[in-house]
């Protein structure tokens, strides 16, 4: 068991790593809204930029530049049915961090994702960045009030 989980942490720091030639190649993943094109300065454009520092900082290591995660390690985050099905578990997850059995586009997940120690403004942020990215398109703001109202689950 030690010896899958040291390759697993070596797996996801070498893909992490990306060599400069290939971030050059990284294509923007943010898509403004068609909603929103009229007003680059919208409050959603301004935390999607935000919550991009935050993701590059503390999420791509396990979720990568991509959105697409690692196979049964960790999920994705591009195209994921429990980013839009489940959004208050999105918001406790990001803000409480997570552990268990969860199930994302069909397959099996059962990790560990340790709180980050963010402020609801940074966890609406960064949620907001993760809704708006790759293939995700989602209008409906993430709010740090609506962050502040979400409460860790007793276990």
């Amino acid at each position: 068991m030690k010896k899958l989980l040291i390759v697993l942490g070596l797996v996801a720091f070498v893909a992490c790593k990306s060599d400069k030639k290939e971030k050059d190649q990284e294509e923007e993943s943010y898509v403004i809204p068609s909603s929103e094109k009229s007003s680059e300065s919208s409050p959603l454009t301004a935390s999607v930029k935000r919550g991009k520092e935050i993701y590059q900082d503390l999420c791509v290591t396990c979720h990568l530049p991509t959105g697409k995660g690692i196979p049964g390690t960790y999920p994705p985050l591009d195209g994921s049915n429990w980013l839009t099905e489940k959004r208050e578990e999105s918001i406790r997850g990001v803000k409480y961090g997570m552990q268990g059995p969860i199930e994302v586009n069909g397959e099996k997940y059962d990790n560990i994702m340790t709180p980050m120690g963010l402020s609801d403004q940074e966890v609406a942020d960064a949620l907001n960045y993760v809704m708006n990215s790759w293939s995700n398109k989602n209008d409906n703001m993430v709010t740090p009030e609506e962050v502040a109202k979400v409460q860790k689950k007793e276990e």
